[in-house]
């Protein structure tokens, strides 16, 4: 193994955490921001591989719900602690006591607006809170990180598809610090014996084919999807269609939507590529096809059967035309490339929709 804690020997799991007999035990891995939409997804996914999976989170943006529908699906329970990324010590003693190899780290605010309307929240919160996560992983030895970074990144004037050298460029405080923490990281990788992925994610949507869990935004979502499914269900009265004048097909801006089942599979292998080579690297996660908000519309109601109302309106500023992955490099170094096409992502965002009109709190 490239990385581990390198204190205590790998014990294996704590007592209380119920195993699947059919799984084989490879590594220890912790989420931060573990009962978020992406990582209960890649909470099943590793689960699945035979990880034993460890979680933390403050439920700022989730649910404890998560917790009990990721034991019913992976028949399994996630050892978790309430914790928020400031407390570097608490962390610091969650990773030694859980012998965690490696992190996988989600936690941090996602929202474009708001992140332009309170900046600072965004810088503390993404970026320091990150610096604290990294810290404890120093104190507690822990050597490999899988960073949830973003397509923010790239600078949105470019031709697609966007490959890892692509220009970088955010144009808004929410990419501006997903761009510094993959900065940080590779700055303590280059000093430290710290193995590190950045996986640039382009546009997660779907949700878990039980149903069980999925996408559960806090008021409006910011994302095309749920927008889209919560008008489908008769929460918001129609999806507003922000331009439809752009040198596309069919005039609206065309984006790589991704399965989020295919997302956590690429933690997964990004995981797995750490442990076996240890190399770090920065990679785009995405289809590498391009869909417009028309395609996404009519996807979403034939997986619904019903006709979900919707109004042009004018552009918003920033927007690109066309923003997808080039996801070659994905393949050649992890393995991976997704599965899932636009229209499985939408039958299954329509069954949790469907299953949980209110999201978590249906329950």
């Amino acid at each position: 193994m490239v990385f581990g804690n390198t204190t205590t020997p790998n014990l294996g799991p704590p007592a209380h955490y119920a195993v699947n007999i059919n799984a084989v035990h490879t590594l220890n891995v912790a989420l931060t921001g573990a009962t978020g939409y992406i990582a209960s997804h890649i909470a099943v996914a590793l689960a699945e591989h035979g990880h034993w999976v460890v979680g933390l989170d403050n439920f700022v943006n989730s649910s404890p719900l998560v917790l009990d529908r990721l034991a019913t699906i992976s028949d399994t329970g996630m050892p978790f602690e309430e914790l928020d990324l400031s407390q570097t010590d608490k962390i610091a003693s969650f990773l030694s006591t859980n012998k965690v190899d490696a992190v996988i780290h989600l936690a941090g605010l996602k929202s474009v607006a708001d992140s332009v309307a309170e900046p600072l929240r965004y810088y503390e919160n993404n970026v320091a809170g990150s610096i604290s996560l990294l810290t404890a992983m120093e104190q507690a030895k822990v050597h490999g990180i899988v960073f949830s970074s973003s397509a923010t990144v790239y600078n949105p004037d470019q031709v697609s598809p966007l490959s890892e050298d692509a220009e970088t460029g955010p144009i808004n405080p929410y990419g501006r610090t997903k761009f510094m923490v993959e900065q940080i990281i590779n700055d303590v990788a280059a000093s430290s014996p710290l193995k590190a992925i950045n996986l640039r994610y382009f546009n997660p949507v779907g949700a878990h084919p039980s149903g069980l869990i999925g996408e559960d935004p806090i008021g409006p979502p910011n994302n095309l999807m749920p927008f889209v499914m919560q008008v489908a269900v008769g929460m918001r009265d129609e999806v507003l269609i922000f331009g439809d004048d752009y040198t596309t097909p069919d005039g609206t801006g065309v984006r790589d939507y991704i399965h989020v089942c295919d997302l956590a599979d690429g933690h997964v292998a990004a995981v797995d590529a750490l442990a076996n080579s240890g190399s770090s690297q920065t990679i785009n996660l995405g289809t590498g096809v391009g869909s417009s908000v028309l395609d996404v519309l009519a996807a979403a109601e034939r997986a619904a059967d019903r006709t979900i109302p919707h109004r042009v309106v004018g552009r918003r500023p920033g927007d690109a035309a066309i923003s997808y992955a080039d996801p070659t490099r994905a393949h050649e170094q992890l393995g991976w490339r997704s599965q899932r096409s636009l229209a499985d992502a939408c039958v299954d965002h329509w069954r949790w929709q469907d299953q949980n009109p209110q999201g978590y709190s249906s329950s």
